[in-house]
């Protein structure tokens, strides 16, 4: 019986001394140096392009606009404290700006947003493996055309005089011409519109590989039960890539202020620009070019920046937290 304490407290002491020689550290491989390597790479990019511009945005707190050097315009260029960001919030047309900001990004989440999520799903259900692999080729290529070349062909196809309305008037279809590049009414949807049909497909990638990743045997099993296709999506394969949709989710909240301004850009003209005014465009504009024999408003545009940065961030934490609240899931 003794015999068997003692080899029992051996063998105890044998694994904790192998623990504890598995917990030294050992000497890194070649592979190990190489995988290193790479990640630093990513954490120079970040240090450099990211983290050290940083420093500009003390330029938000400075009176450097119109500077013909903004480097020294941060070191050298006079404090003024909050006069950039009173004069953002008393600005007399923000309210507009804001209030296009605001819905033309709400309206693209509630319809943009889901859309590229039905796309996969109903990609996924395609049986046909040639046709499933042309669907998806016909829609990401439009990605990889620049909004220059995408943008002038509904210039050219909305065009009042030589595009779809004149052709459509000459047919006797309609009474009367609609102007579309040049009603503001029609502009969010103009850019709902395009930027959907530009994005769609590529906007289901990441969900298309999520589906992917789904096992075979839930729907094979769920097959075995009498489910039919529509059960499986919303029993298998909308709950498998949730978290996927509350990741992109809670970006795309926190980006509520941010709009691609070359998508603006191209469609904006002086017809619309009460609806076509946002954020972006009006940092591009006021802040960042000289117009009218008017100089460029750098510290302007830098403090602007910075409450959009402090609002995404707020957003982001906000949004995490609902979906967490929700659904359980969320960022962090």
């Amino acid at each position: 019986m003794e015999e068997i304490v003692v080899t029992a407290e051996e063998n105890i002491r044998s694994a904790e001394r192998n623990k504890k020689e598995k917990k030294k550290f050992k000497p890194w491989s070649s592979n190990d140096w190489v995988l290193f390597c790479m990640a630093s790479l990513s954490v120079v990019f970040l240090a450099v392009f990211a983290y050290a511009p940083l420093y500009g945005l003390v330029l938000a707190f400075k009176d450097g606009d119109g500077a013909l050097n903004i480097a020294q315009a941060i070191t050298d260029a006079p404090w003024c404290g909050l006069d950039n960001f009173v004069y953002f919030f008393t600005e007399p047309e923000m309210a507009n700006i804001m209030f296009n900001t605001l819905g033309l990004n709400i309206l693209q989440l509630l319809i943009n947003f889901p859309c590229p999520i039905i796309f996969a799903v109903l990609t996924a259900e395609l049986l046909s493996d040639r046709f499933k692999k042309f669907v998806q080729t016909v829609t990401f290529f439009p990605h990889f055309i620049s909004w220059a070349v995408f943008g002038g062909i509904f210039l050219i196809l909305f065009n009042i005089d030589k595009g779809l309305p004149a052709a459509l008037y000459n047919m006797g279809l309609i009474s009367e011409k609609f102007d579309i590049l040049g009603d503001p009414n029609w502009f969010w949807w103009l850019i709902i519109g395009t930027s959907l049909l530009k994005g769609m497909g590529w906007g289901s990638v990441i969900y298309v590989a999520a589906i992917a990743a789904i096992p075979q045997e839930l729907y094979e099993a769920a097959k075995m039960d009498g489910a039919n296709r529509w059960h499986k999506i919303a029993y298998i394969t909308v709950p498998s890539i949730a978290p996927t949709i509350t990741l992109f989710f809670i970006l795309s909240v926190s980006g509520l202020l941010n709009n691609g301004i070359e998508h603006i850009l191209v469609f904006q003209n002086t017809l619309n620009l009460d609806r076509s005014e946002v954020l972006d465009t009006y940092i591009y504009t006021y802040g960042l070019t000289s117009t009218n024999n008017r100089l460029p408003r750098y510290s302007y545009a830098t403090a602007i920046g910075l409450i959009k940065s402090f609002v995404s961030l707020f957003l982001l934490v906000l949004g995490n937290a609902v979906c967490k609240k929700i659904s359980g899931k969320g960022i962090y």
